[in-house]
């Protein structure tokens, strides 16, 4: 399968590169990876002026076969500018590990692991490789917490601590060791430093316009809330192959919470017995939901017999056929049907403090590739290649796993 060519970030003891990495693809039959570079060196710049310069110029690396490739060249400097989730601060991670241990720590160092492996296997680092292979948790890391959690798990965790406080810099020495940065034209890289330049100056004046005062805008009709826009919590649909069922979630800050505790989440055939639900004192005594503020409104609401539950159609969830339709391709995929899908997974997910949704969904994964083709789409991305099998069983399991979290009433 044709995967993109994408710009990445490296923090290394020579300081910040960018460079591009394609992330596995298949062609006749062979699975490949592979960054950009030329024999036993790993290009890296300081800027993506200069990545946009090299590209736009250079005749012979590692990379020109790409089946992508040919895209590459035509890229402005700003898409080649690696965005936030392809940034890897690799001479940081001693810094991370000394961070308590949470599930956002847990993530970050599994997306630098996994990058530092990629480069140990395209550039034959076994340094990386010997350091990596030398606490357990390393290759753990992908599981999130839960494999760090209890006696065996803090045990794994700080195993793998001591062997970033005493090996790291070999990783460090290793990766640093082959990269290199080719000359490259300096007419080049004034046209994409421009380029650059005037994005920047672009975005600032898009700011300062939505910034601005309207002078055509007397009076803003407000449109009043209801009662749910009131409380802050949202009764939610969930559509799946074989059943309709409701439940309800709100937002702490960024944090999704569902009604429902221990990570299973409370759902109802239809939106008469989620109201009864929440009328019963027993029934819903212990549930997360009672840590929101509006919590008690809700329940005299439902106690005294007034509560309504309806459904708005951005909080209607259809995983049913999302499958079928993802097998066939991008062209036969509903967006917004799937970016609502991908919310209800990654919320879920969170909220039982699991980080399986959010790992799958990544773009360095091959269904995250897919489903990123579909939501945000480019006109420099090259479309995604059939067979489809992994990325649907991929997305079959994190529907699983959602369908396990429920518990039905």
């Amino acid at each position: 399968m044709a995967q993109d060519i994408v710009p990445i970030e490296l923090g290394l003891p020579q300081g910040d590169v960018v460079t591009l990495w394609a992330p596995h693809w298949r062609e006749d039959g062979e699975e490949w990876e592979a960054f950009l570079g030329y024999g036993d060196d790993l290009y890296g710049f300081p800027d993506p002026a200069r990545l946009a310069a090299f590209v736009r110029t250079a005749r012979e690396h590692d990379l020109d076969d790409h089946p992508a490739w040919h895209v590459v060249p035509a890229l402005s400097a700003v898409e080649l500018s690696p965005d936030e989730n392809h940034q890897f601060d690799l001479v940081g991670v001693p810094e991370l590990v000394a961070e308590p241990l949470d599930t956002w720590t847990v993530a970050e160092l599994a997306e630098i692991v996994e990058i530092t492996r990629s480069l140990a296997e395209v550039c034959e680092l076994d340094a990386v490789d010997e350091v990596l292979d030398a606490a357990d948790g390393f290759s753990l890391l992908n599981q999130g917490m839960l494999a760090f959690n209890g006696r065996d798990g803090q045990k794994r965790w700080n195993e793998l601590c001591k062997v970033v406080v005493e090996r790291w810099d070999e990783v460090l020495d290793a990766v640093d060791g082959v990269v290199s940065t080719p000359d490259v034209p300096a007419d080049a890289v004034a046209t994409a430093e421009t380029e650059l330049a005037e994005a920047t100056e672009t975005d600032s004046d898009e700011e300062s316009t939505r910034s601005a005062p309207s002078d055509d805008v007397d009076e803003i009709d407000e449109v009043e809330p209801g009662f749910w826009g009131e409380i802050g919590i949202d009764p939610i649909q969930i559509i799946t192959s074989d059943s309709e069922l409701y439940t309800l979630r709100c937002y702490l800050g960024d944090d999704p919470v569902f009604l429902g505790s221990d990570g299973k989440i409370d759902v109802f055939p239809s939106s008469r017995a989620l109201a009864r639900f929440l009328a019963d004192d027993e029934a819903v005594e212990n549930t997360d939901l009672a840590r929101v503020a509006t919590w008690q409104q809700l329940r005299d609401a439902a106690v005294g017999g007034e509560l309504e539950v309806e459904v708005e159609s951005d909080n209607t969830y259809v995983l049913n056929g999302l499958d079928t339709d993802l097998a066939e391709g991008p062209s036969e995929v509903d967006s917004t049907q799937l970016d609502l899908a991908e919310e209800l997974l990654l919320d879920a997910a969170a909220w039982s403090g699991d980080d399986s949704a959010e790992k799958a969904l990544q773009s360095s994964e091959r269904l995250g590739w897919l489903v990123s083709f579909i939501l945000r789409p480019s006109p420099n991305r090259m479309p995604p290649s059939a067979p489809f099998d992994a990325e649907v069983e991929a997305w079959r399991t994190l529907v699983s796993q959602l369908e396990d979290r429920f518990r039905k009433h």
